[in-house]
């Protein structure tokens, strides 16, 4: 790889790994996401060096997830092989009730979301990522925050936190 792309990675690779983890609710498929969108930056590190690779690996990261669920929907799953630690570690991990909300949401209502929430993205951004029109990314979003909210409002935590 020619110079700054270790770098790169080194630096992004948290940040990546906790998007694909927010977007999979599985280590070992974030990880996978991370390390091929790692990949796809590496190969095209000369061109994009000077522009926005971070942009650019969180795009393909996200459009990766897409297909990935696209091909799970085609396949007959067999039994689900157990969550292990991930190989590297997370900060600032997701609260179980916050992991099972994000669990009830469709794919592209979930990337909307975690873009939003946990990147901070406007509206044209998640949906240039997403590959879609702003209005379609905006009703994925307030879909899935609207599913959210409902998901949530039986949880413990979320009831004391009621007036």
């Amino acid at each position: 790889m020619e110079n700054g792309f270790e770098e790169f990675a080194a630096s992004e690779l948290p940040r990546l790994l906790a998007l694909a983890r927010a977007l999979t609710a599985n280590s070992h498929d974030a990880w996978d996401l991370t390390q091929e969108a790692l990949v796809r930056v590496g190969v095209r590190w000369s061109r994009l060096a000077s522009q926005n690779p971070g942009g650019y690996a969180r795009t393909v990261l996200v459009r990766l997830n897409i297909d990935r669920i696209r091909r799970l929907r085609r396949e007959l799953l067999g039994p689900a092989v157990p969550d292990a630690d991930a190989p590297v570690q997370l900060s600032g991990e997701l609260d179980d009730s916050l992991q099972q909300a994000l669990a009830t949401l469709t794919p592209k209502q979930r990337a909307a979301v975690v873009l939003r929430t946990v990147e901070d993205l406007d509206h044209a951004t998640i949906a240039e990522l997403m590959g879609c029109s702003v209005p379609t990314a905006r009703s994925h979003l307030s879909r899935g925050l609207d599913r959210m909210r409902i998901a949530l409002a039986d949880t413990p935590e979320h009831q004391e936190a009621r007036p």
